[in-house]
Protein backbone atom coordinates (compact mmCIF):
# COMPACT_ATOMS: atom_id res chain seq x y z
CA UNK A 1 0.00 0.00 0.00
CA UNK A 2 1.32 3.56 -0.89
CA UNK A 3 0.36 6.22 1.78
CA UNK A 4 1.33 9.70 1.68
CA UNK A 5 0.70 12.45 4.52
CA UNK A 6 0.26 15.93 2.69
CA UNK A 7 0.86 18.53 5.19
CA UNK A 8 -0.18 22.08 4.80
CA UNK A 9 1.11 25.50 5.76
CA UNK A 10 -2.12 26.66 7.01
CA UNK A 11 -4.00 26.52 10.02
CA UNK A 12 -7.42 26.51 8.14
CA UNK A 13 -9.43 23.21 7.56
CA UNK A 14 -11.53 25.03 5.07
CA UNK A 15 -8.23 25.75 2.85
CA UNK A 16 -7.23 21.88 3.84
CA UNK A 17 -10.73 20.92 2.32
CA UNK A 18 -9.91 22.80 -0.80
CA UNK A 19 -6.63 21.07 -1.41
CA UNK A 20 -8.57 18.21 -0.89
CA UNK A 21 -10.78 19.24 -3.36
CA UNK A 22 -8.07 19.93 -6.16
CA UNK A 23 -6.55 16.67 -5.07
CA UNK A 24 -9.49 15.37 -5.62
CA UNK A 25 -9.87 16.32 -9.03
CA UNK A 26 -6.28 16.00 -9.90
CA UNK A 27 -7.17 11.86 -8.72
CA UNK A 28 -10.03 11.32 -10.84
CA UNK A 29 -9.55 13.46 -14.16
CA UNK A 30 -5.94 13.12 -14.64
CA UNK A 31 -5.87 9.27 -13.76
CA UNK A 32 -9.26 8.04 -13.29
CA UNK A 33 -9.20 6.68 -9.87
CA UNK A 34 -11.81 5.82 -7.72
CA UNK A 35 -11.90 7.48 -4.57
CA UNK A 36 -13.22 7.08 -1.19
CA UNK A 37 -13.51 10.16 1.23
CA UNK A 38 -13.38 8.92 5.06
CA UNK A 39 -14.84 11.96 7.65
CA UNK A 40 -15.70 11.83 11.35
CA UNK A 41 -19.36 12.41 10.98
CA UNK A 42 -22.43 13.14 8.65
CA UNK A 43 -22.02 16.56 8.58
CA UNK A 44 -18.62 16.50 7.53
CA UNK A 45 -19.72 14.69 4.84
CA UNK A 46 -22.59 16.98 3.86
CA UNK A 47 -20.32 20.34 4.57
CA UNK A 48 -17.47 18.59 1.61
CA UNK A 49 -20.55 17.62 -0.55
CA UNK A 50 -21.36 20.61 -0.95
CA UNK A 51 -17.77 22.24 -1.31
CA UNK A 52 -17.51 19.57 -4.07
CA UNK A 53 -20.19 21.08 -5.72
CA UNK A 54 -19.23 24.73 -5.55
CA UNK A 55 -15.71 24.93 -4.95
CA UNK A 56 -15.21 25.57 -8.93
CA UNK A 57 -17.17 27.05 -11.35
CA UNK A 58 -16.30 25.71 -14.45
CA UNK A 59 -15.92 21.52 -13.71
CA UNK A 60 -17.51 18.82 -11.65
CA UNK A 61 -16.59 15.95 -9.92
CA UNK A 62 -18.81 12.83 -9.89
CA UNK A 63 -19.20 12.10 -6.45
CA UNK A 64 -22.43 11.56 -3.38
CA UNK A 65 -22.35 10.23 0.25
CA UNK A 66 -22.15 6.69 0.80
CA UNK A 67 -24.58 4.41 1.81
CA UNK A 68 -24.56 0.73 1.31
CA UNK A 69 -27.44 1.35 -0.56
CA UNK A 70 -25.33 3.33 -3.46
CA UNK A 71 -23.73 0.26 -3.86
CA UNK A 72 -25.31 -0.59 -6.72
CA UNK A 73 -24.64 2.46 -8.40
CA UNK A 74 -21.80 3.99 -7.15
CA UNK A 75 -20.45 7.62 -8.15
CA UNK A 76 -16.38 7.06 -8.57
CA UNK A 77 -16.17 9.95 -5.64
CA UNK A 78 -17.80 8.65 -2.34
CA UNK A 79 -17.62 10.14 0.55
CA UNK A 80 -18.28 8.23 3.99
CA UNK A 81 -18.63 8.24 7.60
CA UNK A 82 -18.59 5.12 9.94
CA UNK A 83 -19.78 2.48 7.09
CA UNK A 84 -17.02 0.56 5.45
CA UNK A 85 -17.50 0.62 1.80
CA UNK A 86 -17.96 -3.01 -0.04
CA UNK A 87 -16.46 -2.16 -2.94
CA UNK A 88 -12.95 -1.31 -3.71
CA UNK A 89 -11.82 1.84 -4.42
CA UNK A 90 -8.29 2.49 -5.36
CA UNK A 91 -7.74 5.43 -2.93
CA UNK A 92 -8.88 6.15 0.53
CA UNK A 93 -8.67 9.36 1.12
CA UNK A 94 -8.59 9.81 4.87
CA UNK A 95 -10.29 13.40 6.17
CA UNK A 96 -11.11 12.01 9.33
CA UNK A 97 -9.40 12.04 13.26
CA UNK A 98 -8.19 8.31 13.18
CA UNK A 99 -7.48 5.45 11.20
CA UNK A 100 -10.85 3.45 9.27
CA UNK A 101 -10.86 0.04 10.30
CA UNK A 102 -11.23 -0.48 6.89
CA UNK A 103 -8.12 0.95 5.48
CA UNK A 104 -6.12 -2.15 4.20
CA UNK A 105 -8.64 -2.54 1.72
CA UNK A 106 -7.42 0.11 -0.12
CA UNK A 107 -3.95 0.38 -3.08
CA UNK A 108 -3.44 4.03 -1.71
CA UNK A 109 -3.80 6.19 1.51
CA UNK A 110 -3.85 10.11 1.55
CA UNK A 111 -3.72 12.01 4.93
CA UNK A 112 -3.88 15.90 4.70
CA UNK A 113 -2.62 17.36 7.99
CA UNK A 114 -2.76 20.87 8.55
CA UNK A 115 -0.75 22.70 11.55
CA UNK A 116 -3.91 23.25 13.59
CA UNK A 117 -1.48 22.03 17.02
CA UNK A 118 -4.34 18.95 17.94
CA UNK A 119 -4.63 17.94 14.30
CA UNK A 120 -1.08 17.83 13.65
CA UNK A 121 -1.10 15.46 17.47
CA UNK A 122 -3.63 13.33 15.54
CA UNK A 123 -1.76 12.86 12.41
CA UNK A 124 1.62 12.44 13.94
CA UNK A 125 -0.42 9.52 15.85
CA UNK A 126 -2.00 8.14 12.82
CA UNK A 127 1.79 8.46 10.74
CA UNK A 128 3.16 6.23 14.11
CA UNK A 129 0.30 3.58 13.56
CA UNK A 130 1.02 3.12 9.82
CA UNK A 131 5.32 3.22 10.57
CA UNK A 132 4.99 0.77 12.93
CA UNK A 133 2.86 -2.21 10.71
CA UNK A 134 5.53 -1.64 8.44
CA UNK A 135 4.55 0.68 5.64
CA UNK A 136 6.60 3.18 3.86
CA UNK A 137 5.66 6.62 4.19
CA UNK A 138 5.54 9.80 1.68
CA UNK A 139 5.47 13.16 3.03
CA UNK A 140 4.44 15.83 0.94
CA UNK A 141 5.10 19.50 2.69
CA UNK A 142 2.78 22.17 0.65
CA UNK A 143 1.80 25.65 1.59
CA UNK A 144 -2.00 25.34 1.33
CA UNK A 145 -2.74 26.95 -1.94
CA UNK A 146 0.21 25.12 -4.21
CA UNK A 147 -1.66 22.58 -6.12
CA UNK A 148 1.18 20.82 -7.94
Amino acid sequence: MKIDFYVLHTDSRQKSHLFACHLLEQLYLEQQKTIFIHVNTRDDAERLDALLWTYRDDGFLPHHLFSSASEDHPAPIQIGFGETPLKKHAILLNLSTTIPTFYTQFDHLIEIVFTDPLMQQLARERYKQYRDQGYEINTIKLKADEHD
